[in-house]
């Protein structure tokens, strides 16, 4: 049956891949995102290969913005079947120490209070629906924390309980929850937090073929689509050469 999902941070990575999977299987899009140009590129995209698409740019720490995007909707837009809490970001690598306070700011709240904010704004219709779908981009980085990790760590380890408590929250409705934890992906995640050094970023990559956008967004729809009885609580996706988030071989 046709979903309509929304996804926020679509624009790029895993949350574009998202975009392109779920369209592949179907689906109606509401993408979310910072770019407004970028939004209307993949936009086109999707609907020239037939897929319902509607975009919404505001920045998910916004929350009068996020708000006021969702109230807009229209109607036949409003019955969300699947919402995607994929905006998130790193920054930084210093030790704790030594960590830069605007950084963290950026962190917390887009990893944190963007996905309650998303969270809060979407599910009570589900609620009062009894049914839907939350599926929640966590990260290995939420089990253990890893060496310059420590804030970024933190915000995913927030994830995973947030996802949780959500979980036992609507545990009396037919609404699911996922938790979905990806190791190693190349995206433009690593360009970000390294501030646009291009180069050092590349290198995270070197020796191990890491997964995709596209590796992380398969399972989203195959987790969106088990059967009603079928509850795919949480899901470890590490590339085949990484062990833990702290233990990568590079051949």
């Amino acid at each position: 049956m046709k979903k309509i999902v929304l996804i926020t941070g679509a624009t790029s990575g895993i949350g574009l891949g998202c975009a392109r999977k779920f369209a592949e299987n179907g689906d109606q899009l509401i993408l979310t995102g910072r770019n407004e140009q970028r939004l209307a590129e993949i936009s086109n995209e999707l609907t020239e290969k037939g897929t319902q698409v509607k975009t919404l740019a505001f920045d998910v720490r916004d929350r009068n913005a996020a708000k006021k995007a969702l109230d807009e909707l229209p109607a036949e837009w409003k019955a969300i079947d699947v919402l995607v809490n994929n905006a998130g970001l790193a920054l930084g690598l210093e030790p704790e120490y030594e960590g830069n306070l605007d950084d963290w700011d950026v962190m917390v709240d887009t990893n944190i209070k963007g996905l309650l904010t998303m969270t809060r704004l979407v599910v009570p219709g589900m609620v009062e629906r009894n049914r839907g779908h939350i599926i929640n981009i966590g990260s290995v980085a939420g089990d253990a924390a890893y060496a310059g990790g420590n804030v970024y760590c933190a915000t995913k380890a927030a994830v995973k309980a947030l996802t949780d408590g959500l979980r036992i929250d609507v545990a009396n409705t037919a609404i699911r929850v996922t938790n979905l934890k990806p190791g190693l992906v190349e995206t433009n995640f690593s360009n970000i937090r390294f501030h646009g050094d291009t180069e050092r970023a590349a290198k995270l990559y070197t020796g191990i073929k890491p997964l995709t956008g596209d590796d992380i967004a398969d399972t989203a729809v195959y987790a969106a689509n088990a059967p009603e009885h079928v509850q795919i609580a949480e899901v470890l996706i590490l590339a085949t050469h990484q062990a833990s988030g702290s233990v990568i071989v590079r051949k």
